[in-house]
């Protein structure tokens, strides 16, 4: 976020028309440089995070080690007490005074921590998704940016009637129109060749079945049957 109030400052004394037009043509590169402080953001949390889990997890062993010191002690207690040792019972109850002294105020600390670790979970969830969303806008407006130049690129090219694309697409035009003019030359010409040669007289009295193939399969038979 310093990214961009730094460039809100250097804005003051200009017009708000100017200001726009500044932060508009800036925009892309504001939210990217912001996507990248939000980035260090969350590495820097994710760190104090592990620290603060770490302390976590030691005041839970601790607290763990004591109410098991405790049970012990409590145990004992009974112990003595049933033997009839009412000195050394009373020895061992001072030290169980002292555990459960110091249990319950590492439980306290214990507790705190754990609140901070579950806010601080929370909070960097929630960066995260933020981040992605604003990833995600930032990809949309730069492929929309992109595609809408590409477009007004296109048609600037094809707009004019002295444009290179148009004239392009003119002399494709032509080119095709002369291969087709050559097709149509090449078969009136073969055209021409078979009328010379009597090659449409022939064409025209085999398909009547006046002339044909003699040596078909079919005027074989017709000779053996005469």
């Amino acid at each position: 976020m310093g990214f961009l109030n730094n460039v809100l400052k250097t804005m003051k004394g200009y017009g708000n028309e100017a200001n726009d037009a500044f932060v508009d043509s800036q925009g892309i590169r504001i939210m990217e440089q912001e996507i990248r402080d939000a980035e260090k953001s969350q590495r820097q949390a994710n760190e104090s995070l592990t620290d603060v889990m770490a302390e976590q997890k030691r005041l839970a062993r601790k607290v763990n080690d004591l109410t098991a010191s405790i049970t012990e002690y409590g145990d004992a207690i009974s112990k003595l007490l049933a033997a009839g040792n009412e000195t050394l019972a009373m020895e061992t109850a001072e030290k169980l005074a002292e555990l459960e002294s110091d249990l319950d105020g590492n439980q306290v600390v214990l507790d705190s921590y754990n609140e901070q670790v579950k806010e601080l979970k929370a909070i960097i969830k929630d960066s995260s998704k933020q981040r992605d969303a604003l990833k995600r806008e930032v990809l949309i407006v730069k492929s929309t940016e992109a595609a809408q130049k590409a477009s007004v690129a296109t048609a600037t090219q094809f707009s004019g009637t002295n444009s290179s694309l148009r004239s392009a697409s003119a002399s494709m035009e032509r080119i095709k129109a002369k291969q087709q003019k050559r097709k149509d030359k090449m078969k009136a010409a073969r055209e021409l060749a078979a009328e010379s040669n009597g090659g449409e007289l022939k064409n025209k009295l085999t398909a009547a079945g006046v002339i044909g193939n003699q040596n078909s399969a079919a005027s074989i038979l017709d000779r053996y049957r005469k």
